[in-house]
């Protein structure tokens, strides 16, 4: 549940929550109708090979191929490090509610006990 003041956007079109049909939220990502949609007509019009071709996979940063594009991108992965983060602390302060110790949360992490604190906390 996201709060009252908090709006949610699509993490590829930018937009709000409040205008679009559906957003489907993912692990620090949203995403609307309107880009599933998009991207399952991309999918369905892959022509389809005979022989399966080796996985190529490009970093989305690599794929970009001017300037303008890399800074137009840069919004849309700007919000969508606030959502992971914003998401991120209210599941370690859910996790917090429920009696998760800091030890617990940053060795879930990855960090220490203290960087988890320090990070989570709001106590400075």
């Amino acid at each position: 549940m996201v709060a009252s003041d908090q709006v949610s956007l699509c993490s590829f079109c930018l937009k709000a929550h409040t205008d679009v049909g559906t957003l489907v939220a993912g692990p620090g990502v949203y995403i609307c109708d309107e880009c599933i949609s998009l991207s399952s007509q991309l999918i369905a019009s892959k022509p389809k090979a005979n022989t399966p071709k080796p996985i190529q996979r490009i970093a989305p940063w690599d794929a970009e191929t001017g300037l303008d594009s890399v800074i137009a991108s840069l919004p849309r992965v700007s919000q969508a490090g606030k959502q992971a983060e914003y998401i991120l602390n209210q599941y370690v302060r859910k996790a917090r509610e429920l009696g998760g110790t800091w030890a617990s949360i940053g060795e879930a992490l990855g960090m220490t006990r203290q960087s988890a604190w320090e990070r989570f906390s709001g106590e400075e």
